[in-house]
């Protein structure tokens, strides 16, 4: 069976001199979903875990489930820092007036109280270090980190020092995580790794 030509090369596989910028990620065409924009490069998502999902999905729910109503929960969606960098935490919490719409495609990092990573292999040193001194820069109060170790969740709880402009540890959780800022939580870490039983046969 004969083929066809092979398709183009799309255009945001070759960046332009100096690199992609922020608001570019709102134009390119046929940009895969999920993009990053980390120091003018761009950032593809790569095939997601079951650990990843699920720790996603009990951050967001979690938390949609507990914060004040001034906040909204969001799970995968840009924010602005900088021309050249528009990350995308896997979970914000944000004030509410900052959601100006239901076409809105990015958060200022000013209106960001908390960004969450979860790591996976290819993200080990953007979630370690290039992501957590981006956010600090930007003010974000606080920062969280979740790792799968050995199976289990495992929580690496940050704050922004105000007198060094960087993030101290607050705290690394096992099975069970409680804190009280941004606002209180009591989370079960133990639910992410669970595994989930079938339904029992009718």
């Amino acid at each position: 069976m004969s083929t066809g030509p092979e398709d183009p090369e799309p255009r945001w596989a070759v960046p332009p001199v100096g690199g992609w910028t922020a608001d570019d990620l709102d134009t390119l065409p046929n940009l895969p979903p999920h993009t990053q924009l980390i120091d003018a490069s761009l950032v593809l998502r790569p095939p997601q875990t079951v650990f990843h999902m699920r720790a996603v999905d009990f951050f967001t729910w979690q938390l949609q489930s507990c914060a004040p109503h001034e906040l909204e929960v969001v799970r995968e969606f840009t924010i602005d820092i900088d021309r050249h960098n528009r990350p995308e935490p896997d979970v914000v919490v944000v004030r509410a007036d900052v959601v100006e719409g239901l076409g809105q495609t990015r958060f200022p990092a000013d209106g960001v109280l908390l960004a969450i990573e979860v790591v996976s292999e290819e993200s080990v040193t953007r979630d370690r270090e290039t992501k957590p001194v981006k956010y600090a820069r930007a003010k974000i109060p606080h920062y969280w980190r979740v790792e799968n170790h050995d199976d289990r969740a495992v929580v690496h709880v940050f704050e922004l020092e105000p007198s060094t402009g960087a993030y101290t540890s607050t705290g690394i959780f096992h099975d069970r995580m409680k804190v009280s800022v941004p606002f209180p939580v009591d989370l079960d870490l133990t639910a992410i790794t669970a595994r989930r039983r079938a339904a029992e046969p009718q």
